[in-house]
């Protein structure tokens, strides 16, 4: 367990955590093979720092998933899903997902270990996503007999490909970007009735 995880910070620590994983998500979408030293460089803190808090490199690499993953669903709690009505919580949480899948994209793309705490918390999100599915369903945005397993796996693929979009998708704001992905899963592309 990191030293991040096994008990809490002073404020003056957090900040020099927060900064270190900000810097590992910009160095290391760069350039996947950066030292810890240049890590450091580019959050501004002394090497010595970052080998205080982070024992080795992967260690630095386990707290950025996992960090990120908290963000995730952070995110995807604050679209609430068990309480706003279903098609307002899946545009917020998709809107909410996009900023931060944006932000953390090298670290939300680290394949995770299965017992490491990112996976954990995206194995959570996943069913999160069921249960929004199932309460659309419930309120026949989605048909009855779709597999919502399926419908997760579309939805995820429409959220990639809204990250890595086209240059015609440059400067498009995450709302309207949710709201497209929203119509196009719950509509698909075919003519309208």
């Amino acid at each position: 367990m990191s030293e991040t995880t096994a008990r809490p910070l002073r404020a003056d620590a957090e900040r020099s955590v927060r900064a270190i994983l900000e810097a590992a998500e910009r160095v290391l979408s760069a350039d996947p093979g950066a030292s810890m030293e240049q890590i450091a460089t580019a959050a501004g803190v002394a090497r010595t720092t970052i080998h205080r808090r982070f024992a080795h490199r992967q260690a630095l690499i386990e707290a950025l998933a996992s960090s990120a993953a908290r963000q995730l669903a952070q995110a995807v709690e604050d679209g609430r899903p068990d309480t706003a009505p279903p098609l307002v919580a899946l545009h917020r949480i998709t809107a909410n997902v996009l900023e931060v899948k944006g932000a953390w994209a090298f670290a939300l793309g680290l394949p995770a270990d299965p017992d490491s705490e990112a996976a954990a918390i995206h194995q959570d999100i996943g069913q999160r996503c069921i249960t929004v599915l199932e309460r659309a369903r419930a309120d026949k945005l989605v048909d009855e007999a779709a597999d919502l397993h399926w419908v997760r796996r579309v939805y995820y693929a429409l959220l990639g490909e809204s990250l890595h979009g086209s240059p015609d998708d440059a400067g498009t704001d995450t709302d309207t970007l949710a709201a497209r992905l929203i119509d196009t899963l719950l509509h698909g592309a075919g003519p309208r009735s």
